[in-house]
């Protein structure tokens, strides 16, 4: 991760066909663009990889979150639950209809803890988000059992996780809808994309509809659709669909290099007194896009984090601290520091979490840092990058 480091001819074949061609947007011109669908061919390729039903891709992972919700009647005043360590997209797409983010408490997954989720479920509550941070899962089947105990959405937003899996299955693939992000620093990126995905066809219809302005997408005849409802412009282009194209065929390839550098960086560091990884549930596989681990206190992950920036060692995150993936630094979201009014639900809301505590969350994230596993490191960069963390970690404890 990310996939762009590994651009190559395979890439370029695809967006010189859609430049060749001159069909940039997605949509309609059949005769210009001589038979040249990439968004289409993606999708189908995408349906295989995820062995899903339906894929609608958008314009952005955030997109595809604020999609999924919608194209399931997700609005004005309904709860969603989701995890306090996430990116900002997450209540981002939530807020943008209407409805109201929870947060609630991560557990050693570091995603939603199921006690946490079913705490904070209400008669508002219309679903709950899993978020699938650095590459990972949650309790799924505990979270399922859950939104099926209380008729709720399960939504998976896999932006971070593409090629992990659970029991088998591909995250993304297990809940009602599943959220991809294809952005220029994902596994395998479109440089702006995202994707739904879900076994639902009306979901999937909806979906298909609402991101490109309601467009019932009947016929050859892009001014004659009619408009089932209303929608709004979250579509991808061709160029960028051409681009995910050629990556998502290379996915296996990705995944095998990421495993092999991870394996190398958490044998290395297994062995210290003090060193314990994050919990990934029985039945599931990382992607390996990041390792996850965690130290023994706040002081000295701190100490490690810091460590790391001064000796060279990139692409290591200590998220306690960070400004944007972890509720203690969501200042904007705390103090609706809107450009537009926000309803009155939605502030009554935000304003209950500006004094709100989560003890639990802040011990995961606290001791943990994440190393983001690069595609382009040869195998002397990653074992001399495994030795100095390992030298750096027993330092400082």
């Amino acid at each position: 991760m990310p996939g762009f480091e590994l651009f190559g001819d395979l890439e370029r074949k695809e967006v010189n066909d859609v430049l060749d061609n001159g069909v940039l947007m997605r949509y309609g011109f059949d005769g210009m663009r001589k038979g040249h669908w990439k968004a289409k061919e993606l999708e189908a390729e995408l349906s295989d990889t995820f062995n899903t039903n339906h894929v609608q891709l958008v314009s952005s992972g955030t997109a595809a979150v604020s999609v999924a919700l919608a194209s399931a009647g997700v609005g004005a005043g309904d709860e969603v639950i989701m995890p306090t360590f996430t990116f900002v997209a997450s209540f981002e797409a939530i807020l943008m209809l209407g409805a109201i983010p929870v947060l609630v408490d991560i557990d050693d997954t570091l995603t939603l803890d199921p006690e946490a989720v079913e705490a904070a479920i209400t008669v508002k509550t219309k679903a709950v988000m899993i978020v699938q941070m650095c590459g990972s899962m949650g309790d799924l089947n505990a979270l399922q059992a859950i939104c099926s105990k209380h008729n709720l959405l399960f939504v998976e937003d896999a932006c971070q996780a593409i090629g992990g899996t659970y029991e088998g299955k591909p995250l993304g693939s297990i809940g009602d809808l599943g959220c991809f992000s294809f952005d220029f620093v994902k596994t395998i990126t479109c440089g702006e994309g995202g994707a739904v995905i879900t076994n639902n066809e009306a979901f999937y219809q909806n979906a298909d509809h609402y991101s490109d302005h309601g467009h019932d997408h009947v016929g050859n005849d892009r001014g004659a659709e009619t408009h089932p409802f209303l929608g709004y412009n979250f579509r991808i282009s061709e160029l960028n669909a051409a681009v995910g194209l050629a990556q998502v065929r290379r996915l296996p390839e990705f995944i095998a290099i990421q495993k092999k550098n991870y394996t190398i960086l958490r044998e290395a560091i297994a062995r210290i007194p003090g060193v314990t990884f994050r919990r990934v549930p029985k039945g599931g596989e990382e992607s390996y896009a990041f390792l996850n681990f965690f130290l023994p206190d706040l002081e000295v992950a701190r100490s490690v984090s810091e460590a790391f920036k001064t000796n060279g060692v990139d692409t290591c995150f200590h998220y306690y601290d960070n400004n944007w993936h972890y509720i203690r630094k969501w200042d904007h979201l705390k103090e609706q520091k809107s450009l537009y009014p926000l309803s009155k639900a939605i502030k009554t809301a935000l304003t209950e979490l500006q004094n709100k505590r989560f003890p639990q969350s802040d011990h995961f994230i606290g001791r943990n840092i994440s190393c983001l596993v690069k595609l382009s490191w040869t195998e002397a960069e990653v074992r001399e990058r495994a030795f100095k963390m390992a030298s750096l970690i027993k330092a400082a404890i």
